[in-house]
C-alpha cells in the first residue's frame, strides 16, 4: 500500500508515499517502487476510482510502476483495467500482479509491460509450493511464443 487506505485482512492498512519518498531520498537509493493500485484480499477505504489512483500513485506518488492484481493470490486481474490504466498513464510501466498463467499470458500481453509470476508455476496453484520446473517451462514457452507473434496457441 503506497498511496490511500485499504481496509483488509490486516485490518486498516494506509498509504505512506510521503515517509516512503522521503526516507529514499534521504537514504540516497536508487530502489524503484512498484506500486499495487489494486492490493490483494482488501478493499479500498475511500472511492476506489482506479484511473484517478493511477494517476496519484504515478504522480504525486512518484512510482516507477503500477502494478494491478486480482481480488487475491493467484486470482486473475482484469485486463480491460490494464487498458484504462494505460490510456490514462501512458509513460507508466504496468505490471500483472497477479493470476498471469502459460493459459491467459495472451490476453495480458497487448496491455502490459511485464507480468510477476508465481503461483500458476506451483502444482495446484499453492503459492507455499516450490516452483514446478514443467509449469515454468510452459510459461516461458508461450512468452516466447507471443514474443515471435505466434499467439495463437496463447489465446484464451
Amino acid at each position: 500500500m503506497h498511496i490511500g487506505a485499504v481496509v483488509a485482512d490486516q485490518g486498516l492498512v494506509e498509504g505512506r508515499a510521503r515517509e516512503t519518498l522521503l526516507l529514499r531520498r534521504e537514504l540516497g537509493s536508487r530502489a524503484l517502487l512498484f506500486v499495487d493500485l489494486r492490493v490483494k484480499h482488501a478493499a479500498p477505504l475511500a472511492g476506489g476510482d482506479l484511473v484517478h489512483d493511477a494517476r496519484d500513485a504515478f504522480g504525486r506518488g512518484a512510482a516507477d510502476a503500477l502494478i494491478l492484481s486480482g481480488a487475491a493470490t493467484g486470482a486473475e486481474a482484469d485486463p480491460a483495467e490494464f487498458a484504462r490504466v494505460k490510456d490514462a498513464v501512458p509513460a507508466a510501466p504496468l505490471l500483472v500482479g497477479s493470476g498471469a498463467s502459460a493459459e491467459n499470458v495472451g490476453r495480458f500481453w497487448p496491455v502490459c509491460d511485464g507480468m510477476i509470476v508465481g503461483s500458476s508455476l506451483k502444482p495446484g496453484n499453492d503459492a507455499r509450493a516450490p516452483v514446478d520446473p514443467a509449469r515454468a517451462r510452459e510459461f516461458t514457452g508461450a512468452v516466447a511464443r507471443l514474443r515471435r507473434g505466434d499467439a495463437r496457441e496463447n489465446e484464451s
